[in-house]
């Protein structure tokens, strides 16, 4: 098993790094150092600062009124929620970067098992799970746990919508299923129980599935990709040999599951898919406009993603020169996923199949509090921020996504009739090959019989969009 940690982003944040407030404010500690450096962070690199009235430039300016500011925000995230814009659904704070840096990485604690929690009726409160996907090497793949299992208790307790959180997140790494079937409108349980066991540091495998589907005349590659993870390019571009050398005439990207993940990988990604474009814009930067000045004077490269030939290493890229791409996706298509299809879309067609995507067009960072120009952290907390500080917009200038990217023919997953992965019993998949074939055979919208999804195993982890930049002393 894989164990790649590897530091998505180093922000060096000085207290000198805006002005030199040494001789204007009193020194903080404890829990006010930490809000000093949350409004130093977002002051200097939120997307939406010159917005916000309490993130003003003007109001360090006045050694009281700064004061005044920190030493009634004592307590970090209120502080860091109250300074963020209406607009904004995805900036966070964390009390442990270790754990961010991790979760950023797909090193998570987990049995393997990924799982969605629905409603048994629209108007009832009792839950069921169901399985989406197992990850290889896991516990749950151990125990042979498959996509489409249903359970309906936990530890021999029945879900509902109130005990769920608690039954399955109680601090531990054990807990059991009780696996059930449904049948006539009717959950019953099947008697197998199964003990899961979480390992505290799993690395998730973001290819999940890949394979060349010959179907009719059309030899179709299929990768399924969970997560833009920077660690995996190496991969990838092996996943693309093996197409290039089965002369696939088609390819499917599933990304139904991926919640988004690392820029630079998105990049890699959509020049293995292309090959054509190298060195013209995949899509560009617009932060705000303290930064943006900053860049602009700089280094404009910056606020420019363009297609590459080669991973870092120099190795060349097994691109397939395409001229169009089928994506599957669904409402947990974010960031990453959906910058892949913006980005694209400018250069070639892209047929979309599946859900609307959840509609995040802006990037993040961390920020952690250093010290020194040696990245030496404070080592008086462990907070960090993953705050919004960017929009992002492919080559022909259009980021007007907000509310998601609209499938070219829908089509949603049903929890009881989820399939193989992989395989023409998975309906997506199976309207999608179809769709290439041009057999005109279409499974639309069969019938959900449940109520509405309330909780997703990967939902702490989805919706991110990271840029991979240094910000090495920076100055107003």
């Amino acid at each position: 098993m894989k164990n790649k940690i590897s530091f998505l982003l180093i922000i060096f944040i000085l207290l000198s790094c805006s002005k030199d407030r040494d001789d204007e404010i009193v020194e903080l500690t404890g829990d006010y150092e930490i809000s000093d450096f949350i409004w130093k962070g977002l002051n200097e690199f939120y997307y939406w600062q010159e917005s916000i009235t309490m993130l003003s430039d003007s109001i360090d300016d006045n050694k009281n009124t700064y004061t005044k500011l920190i030493s009634e925000n004592s307590d970090p995230k209120p502080f860091f929620n109250s300074l963020l814009s209406p607009k904004d659904r995805f900036s966070i704070i964390v009390d442990d970067y270790v754990e961010l840096q991790n979760t950023l990485q797909g090193i998570v604690a987990s049995n393997g098992m990924e799982f969605g929690l629905s409603l048994q009726c629209s108007d009832c409160e009792e839950v069921f799970g169901f399985v989406k996907y197992v990850h290889p090497d896991s516990d749950a793949f151990n125990k042979n746990i498959k996509r489409g299992n249903l359970f309906t208790h936990i530890n021999g307790i029945k879900l509902n919508k109130n005990n769920y959180r608690e039954l399955l997140y109680n601090d531990g790494l054990v807990y059991e299923i009780s696996l059930s079937v449904y049948e006539n409108g009717i959950f019953n349980l099947t008697g197998d129980k199964i003990e899961l066991i979480k390992e505290e540091n799993f690395q998730k495998n973001p290819i999940h599935v890949n394979k060349i589907i010959n179907y009719e005349s059309n030899s179709i590659g299929y990768l399924m990709y969970n997560q833009f993870l920077s660690d995996y390019n190496e991969e990838l571009n092996e996943v693309f040999s093996n197409f290039k050398s089965g002369n696939i005439t088609d390819l499917i990207l599933d990304l139904r599951y991926n919640g988004g993940g690392s820029v630079s990988n998105c990049v890699i990604l959509s020049s293995l898919i292309t090959g054509q474009f190298t060195g013209e814009v995949f899509s560009k930067q617009n932060w705000n406009s303290k930064l943006n000045d900053y860049w602009n004077s700089q280094n404009p490269d910056q606020l420019i993603n363009k297609f590459v030939s080669s991973l870092s290493t120099g190795e060349s890229l097994n691109s397939l020169n395409l001229q169009n791409i089928y994506i599957i996706t669904s409402n947990q298509s974010a960031s990453a996923s959906e910058l892949l299809i913006n980005g694209l879309d400018s250069h070639i067609q892209v047929i979309q199949v599946g859900d609307k995507t959840v509609g995040k067009n802006v990037a993040s960072i961390t920020i952690h509090d250093y010290i020194d120009n040696e990245g030496n952290k404070n080592p008086n907390h462990t907070y960090a921020m993953q705050p919004i500080v960017l929009a992002i917009e492919n080559s022909a200038g259009f980021s007007d996504y907000q509310d998601g990217l609209e499938p070219d023919h829908f089509i949603k997953e049903v929890s009881n009739n989820l399939g193989v992965l992989g395989s023409i019993s998975d309906p997506l998949l199976l309207n999608t090959i179809n769709i290439i074939s041009g057999s005109g055979r279409m499974d639309i919208n069969p019938e959900n019989p449940f109520g509405e999804i309330i909780y997703d195993s990967e939902m702490k982890n989805n919706q991110r969009l990271i840029i991979e930049t240094n910000i090495l002393n920076f100055q107003k």
